[in-house]
């Protein structure tokens, strides 16, 4: 009985065994399946049709061959995220290579207040180091986020001077995205104002490499203008906008195109400004353009919600009436029109010739005042006004004081003169019924500033004709001369002429302080440019006493720039000491003509040491440093 007990158990025991191993080998033979399975609709998922997948166990085995070595691994990293990677055998083969393109090295830049930040491929010849410093730079001290990668790769001829070019933009922008390749520099950014934004496009423009193309898209933020102004003429000389201002991008469309019905052909300046007084702006110029059109002539004037209509005399008063009738009815609630139509002219009897106030200002500068003034103080006011606008050396006054003139003189005088000063040169005549500006100008915007200006100062209603004629050699930002022209302004500024130090010292004498005084003034002309103010010494006196002698000078300059207003943030001041001598050493001319500074230009391939010395210009200084001197220390 016992032993039959026993064996009943042993065969119960072998007979559990057996269908647990049979139940494990099922399990593994389903996991084995689906993970086969799970992996395979993975791959071909992700585009990797070309892998098979082998099942042994719990291992998955990835059989075929990839396209390239980055393919091979992004099928690895697909199966490892469907399995576990520890189960995920790699047998995968790469083509052959022979037809690989390598991937274009490219950088994406983003800089803002919070720091720089870099993603991209860049050659494995990169000098990350200098590469890190120059970014740490721009960055002023902000977190830098490098995600870099390298590839050794050929470097495209061009990839260097589109590097620097975008680095030499993310400088000038603080606010910016860029993007650069070999072949083109992306650059995205926001400037503070409109005229910075036309610096920054004139000096990028500049500074675009050959080879290299750009594509610019600079924002600045839209001024804020009052009256918010729009004023169309048609008359003899056809159609034409005197100012142009729109909200949008779309109103500004729907201006020019009611402009452009009415005849008006070629470029159209009307600017984006803040300010409208209504969202229905655009809808009530059109209107307004359309009557004018209507009614074949005249003028119509819009001073935020007021609307001033002066048609040309002639036209027939039904129409007039019919055109200014439906123009009331349709403008939006807002809008009030004051229409006028003025009577033909009486031509039977010749008339004195009406009183008028002149000024002039001539393509040097010089303005004269001449015509009637009320009184005295009107005279003094002019007088004074024209003044702070112009200098007092400028101004010559011919005016004379006349009574019973007209109301209002004073303030068209006033206004005249303010108007002038929106001209590089020209004239203003004002009369009674109008004023007439005629000049040139280097500001794109001078029309539509000076109508502005002579809505605000006499009504809506005021006459005025404008013919201001914009001359981009005349505007300051356009016409800003090259890095190279700066240098060679300074080199002809300095012939025959040198900045002198105390000997021993730093101290600039009071003999260099005009000549700073004249490189300054041309500094600040030339917007931002990266310069090199080097110092050098002779060789008298120990190295290390020159070394630091030099830089101290450097500095010196550098500190005497600033104090005069030159934006020397992408300067820098390095002392050189004896090194680079340009003349023997061992004369005094010699030794005069090497304690010299040299201003240069910053070559962007100078950020890894090199030196570029084409551009140097020599400024030497005077005082001597021989052994008896106190230029050098004692012991020299």
């Amino acid at each position: 009985m016992r032993l039959s007990a026993i064996l009943i158990r042993v065969i119960a025991f072998a007979v559990a065994a057996a269908g647990s191993v049979a139940a494990a080998q099922l399990t593994v033979s389903t996991v084995e399946e689906r993970s086969v399975e799970a992996v395979q609709e993975t791959l071909v998922e992700n585009g990797h049709d070309w892998a098979e997948v082998l099942g042994d166990g719990l291992q998955v085995i990835l059989e075929g061959t990839a396209p390239t070595e980055a393919v091979r691994f992004r099928a690895i990293s697909a199966a490892g995220g469907v399995v576990d990677a520890s189960r995920v055998i790699d047998n995968l083969s790469v083509a052959d290579s022979a037809d690989f393109t390598p991937p274009d090295f490219k950088i994406e830049i983003l800089r803002n207040d919070s720091g720089v930040s870099l993603i991209g491929l860049i050659p494995a010849t990169t000098n990350r180091d200098a590469f890190a410093r120059r970014i740490a730079r721009i960055s002023q001290d902000k977190p830098v986020t490098d995600l870099l990668e390298t590839g050794d790769y050929p470097v495209p001829e061009t990839w260097r001077a589109a590097v620097d070019f975008a680095l030499e933009a993310l400088e000038m922008l603080p606010r910016s995205k860029i993007s650069v390749n070999a072949e083109r520099v992306v650059v995205n950014g926001i400037s503070d104002s409109a005229a910075e934004k036309r610096q920054l496009e004139a000096a990028l423009a500049r500074a675009r490499p050959d080879g290299v193309r750009l594509l610019l898209e600079i924002s600045a933020p839209r001024p804020v203008i009052s009256p918010f102004t729009a004023r169309f003429i048609l008359d003899e000389f056809g159609p034409r906008f005197d100012a142009c201002v729109a909200d949008t991008d779309e109103t500004r469309e729907m201006i020019i195109a009611a402009a452009t019905a009415a005849g008006l052909e070629g470029r159209v300046n009307c600017i984006l400004g803040l300010g409208t007084p209504s969202q229905e702006w655009g809808q009530a110029v059109v209107l307004a353009i359309g009557a004018l059109t209507e009614l074949g002539g005249g003028t119509v004037t819009l001073a935020d919600t007021d609307i001033s209509l002066v048609a040309m005399p002639g036209i027939q008063q039904r129409l007039f009436d019919n055109v200014v009738g439906v123009l009331e009815n349709n403008l939006p609630e807002a809008f009030a029109v004051t229409a006028e139509l003025p009577p033909l002219p009486d031509t039977s009897a010749e008339a004195e010739g009406p009183p008028q106030f002149s000024a002039t200002r001539s393509p040097e500068g010089q303005v004269q005042l001449r015509g009637r003034v009320p009184d005295e103080m009107t005279n003094t006011v002019a007088s004074n006004f024209a003044a702070a606008k112009f200098g007092a050396r400028n101004v010559t006054m011919g005016t004379r004081i006349v009574q019973d003139l007209p109301t209002g003189w004073s303030v068209r005088v006033l206004a005249g003169i303010e108007a002038l000063s929106e001209l590089s040169n020209g004239s203003v005549v004002v009369e009674p019924e109008t004023i007439m500006i005629t000049g040139q100008t280097g500001n794109e915007n001078a029309t539509g500033e000076i109508s502005r200006l002579i809505i605000e100062k006499l009504g809506q209603t005021a006459e005025f004709e404008l013919n201001v004629t914009y001359v981009e050699a005349l505007d300051p930002i356009a016409g800003l001369p090259t890095p190279e022209q700066c240098i060679a302004q300074i080199k002809t500024l300095t012939e025959g002429r040198k900045i002198t130090f105390d000997p021993g010292s730093a101290s600039i004498t009071a003999a260099g302080q005009p000549i700073i005084d004249d490189i300054a003034e041309v500094l600040r002309l030339c917007g931002d440019l990266r310069v090199r103010v080097a110092g050098y010494t002779d060789s008298q006196g120990r190295e290390e006493m020159n070394l630091r002698l030099s830089q101290d000078r450097a500095d010196a300059v550098l500190t005497a720039l600033r104090s005069r207003r030159v934006p020397v943030s992408t300067f820098e001041a390095v002392g050189y000491g004896i090194a680079d001598p340009i003349a023997d050493n061992a004369t005094e001319e010699g030794r005069e003509a090497n304690r010299r500074i040299e201003f240069s230009l910053i070559q962007p391939d100078e950020e890894d040491g090199e030196t570029d010395e084409t551009a140097a210009e020599d400024l030497e200084t005077d005082e001597e440093t021989p052994q008896d001197s106190d230029d050098a220390p004692e012991e020299g």
